[in-house]
């Protein structure tokens, strides 16, 4: 059920940040990465393992993914350099020295879609979304340890999407490439995804990727893609008519899609603002600011009364998905924190406390450890998901925590 307004928790702006800051510190710090850092190193074979199911059952022989991996280098950088343990900073180099050993294409450059567990390349494909979480993770790990290599990875990264995947002609990123960075028939992301020539997601997480390096790089070139890329998202991608994302075009541009995904939605309207607040220009981020606040308001539309995000739904129709995934209520959670601290409005807040209220009672997983994968609505969980996979990271999860502990600032 979609509710229109929010139930009154009875408690103050204060009180309902000092609960969210609590949350977020106790999930990162007793489930999230003693999670990661005790149950996911192979001690069998290098790196991380592939593949964990719901009960912890670790399958060693698992093909390994970058997304994964990548996620996992981004995750230690991060919470290393802010918690300062030495566990999380070693985890990061091992997840840096597995991915520059075994994923990087000495030969191409670039890096595999995915590798065997002996860390033998077992898809070789170049895909864009993946490339870009690599410079996302490199970025943070040289923010964490300095690493030159790091650094230079990322910028050479960053240069090879520019060169293949830049359309000159339409503008935009195209998806994806083989080996030797040819154009492949089969560009798709997942099984899910629709085969077409430009998507939303890609184009996010490039954005997020630009942006992070862009933090350690201050690159007049690197400045102007980001602007390019919030051009893209404000003339392309985001439809002003409902401020809700679309999904998948050709390579004109030309919608090829009807579907909303809230998760995308709410994760996109903070991190297009923290794109423009890390370029640092007032008119850009007075312009995101007010998109973020938009979309906020476009994605109370998915909120069940359980508190959940739904996952998506088509537009026109009033019918929400009747699973959700565990990811999309983490960037909820963040997504409607944003709104709160650009607008000053509490029922977005509050939205975020029912959202975080809902991880806790139905996501946590009390008897094995992490979050559960998919649940229903109301929160009942949807066996044969792994707990750890190709998509199963602590990516979201560990920086919603971060972001709401950074946020919650008196």
């Amino acid at each position: 059920m979609i509710i229109s307004e929010l139930q009154n928790y009875q408690m103050t702006e204060t009180e309902i940040l000092d609960k969210l800051y609590e949350f977020a510190q106790k999930e990162l710090l007793n489930n999230i990465l003693p999670y990661w850092s005790l149950k996911t190193i192979d001690t069998y074979n290098e790196g991380f393992i592939g593949k964990i199911d719901e009960k912890n059952h670790s399958d060693f022989n698992a093909d390994k993914g970058l997304i994964l991996n990548a996620r996992i280098l981004w995750t230690f950088s991060s919470v290393s350099g802010k918690i300062n343990d030495l566990l999380y900073k070693n985890l990061a180099s091992r997840a840096f020295d597995y991915i520059l050993r075994f994923f990087y294409d000495k030969e191409h450059m670039g890096f595999y879609w995915k590798l065997n567990y002996k860390g033998n390349p077992v898809e070789t494909k170049k895909q864009i979304y993946a490339q870009a979480f690599v410079i996302y993770a490199l970025s943070e790990y040289y923010m964490l340890t300095g690493s030159s290599e790091s650094l230079l990875k990322a910028i050479e990264t960053y240069s090879l999407i520019e060169k293949y995947s830049h359309d000159d002609i339409f503008n935009g990123y195209l998806e994806a490439f083989d080996r030797e960075w040819r154009l492949i028939d089969d560009i798709r992301l997942s099984t899910k995804d629709m085969n077409e020539k430009k998507t939303m997601n890609t184009h996010l997480h490039i954005l997020e990727a630009y942006t992070n390096l862009y933090r350690i790089y201050k690159n007049d070139e690197l400045k102007n893609k980001i602007i390019g890329l919030l051009d893209i998202f404000y003339d392309h991608i985001l439809d002003k008519s409902d401020y809700h994302y679309n999904l998948f075009f050709d390579e004109e541009w030309n919608l090829k899609s009807n579907l909303i995904s809230f998760g995308h939605d709410i994760e996109g309207s903070w991190l297009m603002l923290e794109a423009a607040e890390t370029i640092g220009d007032q008119n850009i981020i007075d312009k995101f600011k007010n998109v973020a606040i938009k979309m906020a308001e476009a994605c109370l539309e998915g909120i069940y009364l359980s508190g959940a995000l739904s996952q998506d739904v088509e537009r026109g129709k009033n019918i929400l998905s009747r699973e959700t995934e565990w990811w999309v209520q983490a960037e909820a959670v963040v997504g409607f924190f944003f709104a709160y601290k650009v607008s000053g409005r509490i029922d977005f807040l509050e939205t975020a406390y029912k959202v975080a209220q809902f991880i806790q009672d139905y996501i946590v997983d009390r008897e094995y450890g992490e979050w559960v994968n998919l649940v229903s609505s109301n929160g009942e969980a949807i066996p044969g998901n792994d707990k750890v996979g190709f998509w199963k990271c602590p990516y979201h999860n560990a920086r919603m925590c971060i972001e709401l502990m950074k946020g919650v600032n008196y």
